[in-house]
Order: structure tokens, then sequence, then C-alpha cells
């Protein structure tokens, strides 16, 4: 059941000159358990009450009572202006067809490559410099795995097994590069 849970003791201007009481309003929400809060202005002259949209959920009655110590005047100015502010009115606008049948194709590793240690597509477009440190960091077979999973090179398993780490990086980050600029090309 909704209480008031704190009167404010100074009155709230309107943008329009209009003085109201304002006064801290909360409950317990249907089936949740938490504690909603909303600000609730009566005119001071007489009219028609509002009251603002939520202003905050809290686990409980005391933590509720707690915000409602905790709200300054310019917080109440704004509740006002969002309790006297109406709903906008959504027009739904017809939509136009779509051009594509589906997205653009990735720009990344082909859908079924199997996992690696990293993506280095993802590495690549933070820097350079940056995958070529972390590459730096594998092991060979990690790198060849790489190779392998996005398929940066035509070469075998087999024959690249056999290359150095450092040849290895540069295959990765040569193979990441020119998809990237494949990508831009298009």
């Amino acid at each position: 059941m909704a209480e008031t849970l704190l009167q404010y003791q100074h009155p709230v201007t309107a943008p329009d000159g209009t003085r109201y009481e304002a006064r801290a309003c909360g409950g317990p929400m249907p089936d949740s358990g938490l504690w909603q809060a909303w600000i609730e202005f009566v005119p001071v002259a007489g009219g028609e009450p509002v009251r603002s949209p939520r202003e905050t959920t809290q686990p409980n009655r005391v933590d509720t009572e707690y915000w409602a110590t905790g709200v300054s005047a310019v917080y109440l100015e704004g509740a006002l202006v969002r309790a006297l502010t109406k709903p906008t009115k959504v027009v739904a606008l017809p939509t136009a067809p779509t051009l594509f049948s589906g997205p653009a194709p990735s720009a990344g590793p082909p859908e079924s490559a199997p996992p690696s240690v990293l993506n280095p597509f993802s590495i690549y477009d933070k820097g350079e410099p940056l995958l070529r440190a972390q590459l730096g960091a594998l092991s060979s077979w990690h790198l060849v795995n790489i190779v392998l999973a996005y398929q940066l090179s035509d070469q075998e398993a087999t024959v690249l097994n056999r290359l150095p780490a450092r040849q290895l990086v540069d295959i990765i980050v040569s193979g990441v590069r020119r998809d990237r600029e494949s990508v831009r090309q298009r």
C-alpha cells in the first residue's frame, strides 16, 4: 500500500510560477518485494495535483525513506518538470522494405572457425603493435592454431609447424591486414 514517506518543508516553483507542496511517496512493487518512490506535488493555491514517474527503486521501506531524505531542492524542481511533462506521443511511420536479404559479410573470422587462444581481428582493430605484442607472447603451436582457425594462410599445418614464431606472427598480421584492407575497399 502506497504511503507518504516525507513532506518537504519548502514549496517548489514550476517554470510557469505555480508553487507546489512536495512529498515523497512510496510503496511496495507488485511481485518483486522491492519498493518504489515518486514525488507528488499539490498546488499551494489549489488545483489538480500531479505526480512524477518512479524516481527510485529500493530494496525496502527503510532505504526508500532514506532516499527521500536526500532529495535536494534542485532534484525536486526536476521531478516537478517530469511530473508536468506529458508523455510523448509515438507515431508509427510506415517502414520501407529492406534492401538486402541479410547482413553484410563479417570482416572477422569465418563462422566455422575452430576456437583459438585469441581473435587477431579484434586486437588488430586496437592497433597492429598491440597485436604483434600479444602474438609475441604466444607459443608457436598457438600461432599455428590462429593461422589455421582464421584461414590466414594457404600453407598446410605441417609446413606452418616448421616455421619460427616470428614468421608465424608476420603471417597472421599480414593476413589480418589484407582482410581489413579488402573490407575497406568494398
